[in-house]
């Protein structure tokens, strides 16, 4: 078995992430863009609030309360975004950072692994 490319793995990473989004949400991004880097898996999430949370976050206190309940979401779905990653790469995961922008409709998330990836 052939060792797949970086490009390879990024796209398979931002396919699982989708449709783990679409599983564990209900709704999945309009768009994902993922970038490994040394050993960061980087992954950009586009178009994930709902027109509702996108009236609420106009406010001070909806784009907090936003925030708050996107966060705890992701983190309740801790261990299978770290079963994902784990599985695609073979790296496990030493901790993953997210926050979600209000503004742009966006969430960032990265991973960092336990070892450096080494592509050709």
């Amino acid at each position: 078995m052939t060792k797949p490319t970086k490009g390879e793995l990024e796209d398979k990473i931002s396919r699982a992430l989708t449709q783990w989004e679409k599983e564990y949400l209900g709704r999945g991004p309009l768009s994902v863009k993922t970038d490994i880097v040394r050993n960061m898996i980087i992954v950009l999430l586009k178009g994930i609030l709902t027109p509702a949370e996108k009236h609420l976050a106009t406010s001070l206190d909806g784009m907090l309360s936003i925030k708050r309940i996107r966060a705890d979401l992701i983190e309740s779905g801790n261990d299978q975004l770290k079963q994902i990653m784990q599985d695609i790469t073979g790296f496990s995961v030493l901790s993953f950072h997210t926050d979600v922008s209000t503004r742009t409709g966006e969430r960032i998330i990265v991973f960092i692994m336990n070892d450096h990836f080494d592509f050709l």
